[in-house]
């Protein structure tokens, strides 16, 4: 078992960057010059915020809208405050606002009651990005999995950041608190890592990680798996939900021992049940964590002709970062599905230079067709 007491690059970084906002070394970009064009970005989350700061630096009159009230995305709503302090999020939103960012808060994008429509978004700018994320979860199925108390990791997260916020959560959110329950966590990457560490935090009575692989082939950071344990988290690895038991609501999982079998196509050993190996585990909250998918982004925007991969993430050009429609751009977990933090942020930044370079051009073109 590698030790973690080395010093971790995050932690230097963190350093400088805390150090660089103290001393007011930040100052917010002012561009040499403004340009007439606009550009609106769909997603205030990391992909989104990397491109407003690059197409502000160029100039570019830049609108971004999230359906959410605050700036961040998942790193506000998703990501509990032990691993990021929502305060570095806020004072990047303030930045950002100083460089004459506009942002509007609360306003989603679709056909919703109160929603800007498509159409209407791309009438308004020269371009637009999508970088809304992938946040439609996995659900899980199989007997009792519609009992009260069986919920959705995201929603789970992102009730326990809005109460540290200081939100006034809707009473239905109570069911949201873990303090004084049987927790079991389904799921083995870092999102179930994060479940697990938010429970202990909240003071349940117990708190176990149900994954149907072994600790090897875990999908989560090997360092996350050992604060969850040196934290009281029991893992219960090998073993896969069955049914869920309770009449109205969850009391227990039973669950299955699982075997590993040969790798499949992808080299990950397959797994299979174990024939009689079904036990149960005690729960008064389960939280599934088994993934991400895209929404169904051309359905609830009304663009049937947005064209999207089997898997439901939007199809850009290889190198242009630009979808099928043309001036329409997306970057970030909507492409790539769902993935970490520091890629989203490399590709709003790159997407953001496909984007100059695609108005530069167009702009050339109109003014010559215009002159001829």
């Amino acid at each position: 078992e590698p030790g973690f007491e080395s010093v971790t690059i995050g932690a230097v970084e963190r350093y400088i960057t805390d150090t660089a906002f103290e001393n007011n070394w930040v100052k917010p970009t002012r561009p040499v010059r403004e340009r007439t064009e606009s550009v609106g970005i769909v997603g205030a989350g990391p992909a989104g915020l990397a491109a407003a700061e690059r197409l502000r630096a160029s100039g570019y009159q830049v609108h971004v809208y999230d359906r959410y009230d605050r700036v961040g995305g998942l790193l506000v709503y998703g990501i509990p405050g032990f691993k990021l302090e929502k305060e570095i999020v806020a004072r990047r939103h303030a930045l950002l606002e100083e460089s004459g960012v506009t942002f509007h808060l609360g306003q989603g994008v679709g056909s919703g009651e109160g929603d800007l429509s498509f159409a209407e978004l791309r009438s308004r700018h020269q371009a637009v990005l999508i970088a809304t994320g992938v946040y439609k979860s996995r659900e899980i199925g199989g007997p009792g999995a519609g009992l009260a108390g069986i919920e959705r990791a995201l929603d789970y997260l992102t009730a326990s950041n809005r109460r540290s916020l200081g939100d006034t959560l809707p009473d239905d959110a109570q069911a949201l608190d873990a303090k004084g329950k049987n927790v079991v966590v389904l799921g083995g990457g870092d999102t179930a890592m994060d479940c697990v560490r938010t429970a202990i935090r909240q003071g349940a009575k117990s708190v176990k990680c149900l994954y149907r692989r072994d600790k090897a082939n875990m999908p989560g950071s090997a360092r996350e798996v050992k604060n969850a344990e040196e934290e009281g988290v029991e893992f219960v690895w090998l073993s896969a939900p069955e049914a869920f038991l309770g009449d109205d609501h969850v009391t227990g999982v039973r669950a299955t021992r699982m075997k590993l079998g040969l790798p499949d196509a992808t080299g990950r050993q397959s797994v299979e049940p174990l024939e009689g190996s079904s036990f149960t585990l005690d729960a008064d909250l389960v939280i599934t964590a088994l993934g991400f998918d895209p929404e169904p982004l051309p359905q609830l925007w009304g663009q049937p002709d947005l064209a999207v991969s089997r898997w439901g993430t939007l199809k850009v050009g290889h190198d242009s970062f630009m979808t099928n429609l043309p001036g329409v751009f997306a970057a970030g977990d909507i492409v790539r599905g769902a993935s970490l933090v520091v890629w989203a942020i490399r590709d709003g930044r790159d997407a953001a230079e496909r984007i100059h370079q695609w108005i530069e051009t167009h702009a050339t073109a109109q003014a010559v067709a215009e002159q001829g």
